[in-house]
């Protein structure tokens, strides 16, 4: 007998419809957000390269696309098989695959453990708002223990929310369970009060946590002021992490017990010792309430990264990683220093905090200190010799900047590498210095737009980016938008505006690629190699056929080929840039007022059609006789309104 096909059931086809609507909300969410369409299959990320070298530490990854806007936060106990995961070749859902195509670029940031990695997710979501996180519309604050400012008998307590209350607040933690926790172990160890102010001041006679020996009774005089602030001191050394000497002293508790052959009493300071050491391992990422940028700057290879950790209130709240282009002879001290000055004294709308830690010392640190001074009226101090939690968070900074270099530098490498290849393949004398590709859109022929983007062997020159207003030809005409895109650009060139490209790439096939020659043949351009990118039959990626316009030649490529990867990562920066910039024009022209080319409509007029109606889609579906109500507009003028609206 044939087995029958098993059939989906209902709670599987419940999880693929629930994932399609997921996916789908999620692409409109980015698309309304301006991002460019991914490709229609893969990516151009080299994940295998960036793989190879990624560390197995536990940290936060942050996915950027093309443009270098954020993608995706998310945290691993081991970043290398967490990142892997989302590169498989199967049981990817829609939402991750839509994800994965859209990566460009990938940064980690290493973290001492998971709960540090969670804390710093959270943190990133919260600030930089990634369209592919979930997004909570509560957004609940982490939970804090607070230890109030009451002259003789303070309160320990749970905290979450605004910081209104007179005392002090020590974490966040990374839930409430560890707060529970937390207060759990202080009402055991110290004894600290934990009821309500209102409640302490009626009591007459001890509650029941007395009398499970959980609190002191300060509420009925059982201990004095004195030993109670001993007890309050002990609590805020733990808190602060500062537990050493309490370590000690249980530790000195636990043996006299032993000594005196109080076995269960020496057994509860063990557990007491072993509960304290792992709460000071859930307590992290945060410390007091520190504001302070951290610094670290990494070289190796002829590369430079400099990593920047946002600290504020004791949170790490951003980081973003720089890869300055220019190596001074001055070493790490001269980098820094002049990312310094350009960093915080280029931009007065930025925010400085009162210290900055640097993992390298600055020469001219009393100079800057000086200059910021002057300039931006706030006071900051450079530091690089820290401990305690400031040493935690520049080890953290300096180890992303050591990985994110490496990655830097595997993808500058990569990229040489299929340069190479594209001159093996294209048997040129010498490896291509700048590659621009042309590409064309538009809604139905309207608003249409031409861009042209340039690369090197460095990547994007994105300086010498192009985008051409396209008008006076035929709507749809895509042969007539090229022509003049490429007259208007390489007429500039031969003026001495900039340079020819060796290879000009143009999104199209042969009809495109005949129309490039006859212009760059008519303004006298020579010795550029003009290759048309048309799809395949198939219209998928990885199935492209280039045509050579100067043997007529037809190729299609190995999907696997590196110097193909090349093409469609320039062939695909052209149609983002060309989609970009045709969405900003036809957004401008929406937000553009019909009224304003009525002859007899001024400002004033204007003025007082929105206000008597509320809006300009009022005022479009408004008759002849309601537009004639409106102050300062006659019949006449009401039927000319009318017939200029729909004329259009």
């Amino acid at each position: 007998m044939s087995e029958d096909k098993k059939t989906p059931s209902k709670q599987e086809r419940k999880k693929a419809q629930a994932e399609a609507a997921s996916a789908k909300k999620v692409a409109a969410r980015v698309n309304a957000e301006g991002y460019a369409p991914a490709p229609a299959e893969g990516c151009q990320f080299d994940h295998k390269t960036f793989l190879k070298q990624l560390t197995q530490r536990p940290g936060i990854y942050q996915m950027y696309d093309a443009e270098d806007r954020i993608l995706y936060v998310g945290k691993a106990k081991n970043l290398k098989n967490r990142v892997a995961s989302y590169f498989r070749a199967s049981g990817l859902n829609n939402k991750t695959v839509a994800l994965v195509a859209r990566i460009a670029r990938i940064d980690v940031t290493m973290t001492g453990t998971e709960v540090e990695a969670l804390i710093l997710e959270q943190n990133l979501i919260k600030s930089q708002r990634p369209p592919f996180n979930i997004l909570l519309r509560d957004d609940k604050s982490y939970p804090y223990v607070f230890l109030s400012a009451h002259e003789d008998y303070p309160r320990v307590a749970m905290h979450r929310g605004a910081k209104r209350k007179k005392g002090e607040y020590f974490g966040p933690f990374p839930n409430v369970m560890a707060v529970k926790d937390s207060l759990n172990f202080l009402q055991k160890t110290f004894r600290v009060r934990q009821c309500e102010d209102s409640v302490f001041a009626n009591r007459s006679r001890p509650c029941l946590q007395y009398q499970i020996k959980r609190c002191d009774g300060p509420c009925v005089g059982a201990i004095s002021a004195e030993d109670y602030q001993r007890e309050v001191r002990h609590t805020r050394m733990f808190l602060q992490g500062q537990s050493d000497e309490i370590l000690d002293e249980l530790a000195d508790r636990m043996e006299a017990a032993s000594q005196n052959l109080e076995f269960e009493t020496a057994a509860l300071y063990r557990d007491q010792i072993s509960a304290l050491r792992s709460l000071q391992s859930q307590r992290v990422v945060e410390s007091g309430s520190a504001d302070v940028d951290v610094i670290a700057l990494a070289l190796d290879g002829g590369g430079c990264c400099i990593h920047l950790l946002y600290i504020r209130q004791g949170r790490i709240l951003g980081s973003k990683s720089y890869y300055p282009k220019d190596s001074l002879d001055g070493g790490e001290a001269g980098l820094l220093n002049e990312f310094v000055a350009q960093y915080y004294l280029g931009n007065k709308g930025r925010d400085i905090p009162k210290e900055v830690i640097l993992s390298h010392p600055l020469d001219d640190a009393e100079l800057l200190s000086k200059a910021m001074a002057e300039s931006l009226g706030k006071k900051v101090k450079f530091s690089h010799s820290v401990r305690s939690s400031r040493q935690n968070w520049l080890n953290l900074a300096a180890s992303a900047a050591a990985q994110n270099l490496k990655s830097h530098l595997a993808r500058k490498q990569n990229l040489s590498q299929r340069f190479e290849l594209l001159q093996e393949r294209l048997q040129l004398e010498s490896i291509p210095n700048r590659i621009e590709c042309f590409d064309i859109s538009h809604s139905s022929g309207e608003l249409t737009v031409a861009s042209c983007v340039v690369f090197g062997q460095d990547g994007p020159i994105k300086s010498d980016y192009r985008r051409f207003n396209i008008d006076d030809i035929t709507g749809g005409d895509d042969y007539a938008a090229m022509e003049q895109a490429l007259s208007r650009r390489y007429q500039r060139i031969q003026q001495g505006e900039g340079m020819l490209p060796d290879i000009l790439l143009i999104d199209g096939g042969k009809g495109q690629v005949t129309q490039a020659k006859n212009v760059l043949a008519e303004l006298g351009v020579q010795d550029v190699m003009i290759i048309g990118v048309a799809k395949g039959s198939t219209r998928k990626a990885g199935f492209e056929v280039l045509h050579m316009a100067a043997t007529g030649q037809e190729w299609v490529l190995d999907s696997s080929a590196p110097e193909l990867h090349l093409i469609q990562q320039v062939r695909d920066e052209a149609h983002r840039f060309a989609v970009t910039g045709h969405k900003a024009r036809r957004d401008k022209q929406r937000r553009t007022s019909t009224l304003e080319d009525i002859p007899g409509v001024g400002p004033k007029r204007r003025r007082e059609l929105l206000r008597h109606f509320g809006g300009r889609q009022q005022v479009l579906g408004a008759s002849v006789e309601d537009l004639a109500k409106v102050d300062g507009i006659s019949r006449k003028l009401a039927e000319d309104i009318y017939a200029a609206i729909h004329s259009e």
